[in-house]
């Protein structure tokens, strides 16, 4: 089977696209290279702005998995017109071309963003969603654009992911558990600014597997689907952090609680993901660490910019 990974040189394409090609798969990369190429020697990469495919350009695959666009909400509130450009437009025109050269499935990377705020209630895909803030809407526009194609010969499925964290070849530490290890092994301190507010998390390893998942189900199911390995509370993840990095270092790691007010708060189910797909996570939080701390040598800096998407963002030519 043919897959081309629009947007797969970044955080989550460097880890997923060994693992299909581990599996068999005819994996492509297809990718802009902003934040440079990390990926395998072996895997196929054709650099190249994903508004420039034609349907030409993917005639011949069976499978297109969109990880493409702005990935969180720093960037899309940094610049809300190219967020919706890159995050609706962009998602929707290649699942229309995809369907007019004859791909069968279109898998697009979603994001739990789009549930906003949902007090205590944990949320599954039929629940309402309420997001008022760029990322969140451009996602859910993404989605529904892509979904509108689906017919009997073309499937769409949606991975509503969580926070995605942990260690990656193309690595981010700006990502909610990245971001507190980075903080707990550079400083000795963990901030949580909000420690009451929920989100599901999940290791870069699970959403690999829930793509592969979707890559494998029956040619008949679409929908969308929530994965995350489980949903926290930042205090909660705080705590875990603090310990975790402390039994790692064999040194205090100190813990500053805040109360700053944030209206981004979800909780999501994932059973259709687990009935349907098969999606099973692995890993936990502690697991999540570990990866991280297990590549302590290749950080020379925390604060490099190729580690933070919004400074590199901000850096490139058409927004200086």
């Amino acid at each position: 089977m043919k897959i081309l990974l629009a947007g797969g040189a970044g955080y989550i394409g460097c880890v997923l696209a060994p693992m299909l090609r581990d599996r068999g798969y005819d994996v492509t990369v297809c990718d802009s290279l902003w934040f440079g190429n990390h990926l395998p020697e072996d895997i196929e990469v054709m650099k190249s702005e994903l508004f420039d495919l034609q349907e030409e350009d993917l005639r011949g695959y069976d499978q297109v998995v969109f990880l493409g666009g702005l990935s969180n909400d720093p960037m899309a509130e940094f610049s809300p017109a190219l967020n919706f450009k890159l995050n609706c437009a962009l998602p929707c025109y290649l699942a229309y071309i995809a369907k007019r050269a004859g791909v069968k499935r279109y898998i697009y990377a979603s994001s739990c963003s789009v549930y906003g705020y949902t007090v205590d209630e944990l949320y599954d895909e039929d629940d309402p969603v309420t997001c008022g803030y760029p990322y969140g809407i451009s996602k859910l526009q993404g989605e529904r654009g892509a979904l509108q194609l689906v017919d009997d010969d073309f499937s769409v499925i949606c991975l509503r992911q969580g926070t995605v964290c942990g260690y990656s070849p193309r690595m981010r530490f700006d990502l909610i558990i990245n971001t507190m290890f980075k903080a707990a092994y550079t400083t000795g301190q963990v901030t949580v600014n909000n420690p009451s507010i929920w989100r599901p998390i999940l290791d870069v390893r699970d959403t690999s597997s829930a793509f592969l998942r979707a890559v494998q189900a029956n040619e008949s199911i679409s929908g969308v689907f929530n994965v995350a390995s489980g949903n926290f509370t930042v205090g909660q993840v705080g705590d875990i952090v603090a310990e975790s990095v402390q039994n790692l270092m064999g040194e205090k790691v100190k813990l500053n609680i805040g109360n700053m007010r944030d209206f981004r708060n979800y909780k999501v189910s994932c059973e259709r993901a687990k009935t349907v797909l098969g999606f099973m996570p692995k890993y936990g939080i502690e697991d999540i660490l570990q990866s991280i701390f297990d590549h302590i040598d290749e950080y020379t800096d925390f604060e490099a910019d190729r580690y933070y998407n919004i400074k590199v963002f901000k850096k490139m030519e058409n927004f200086a």
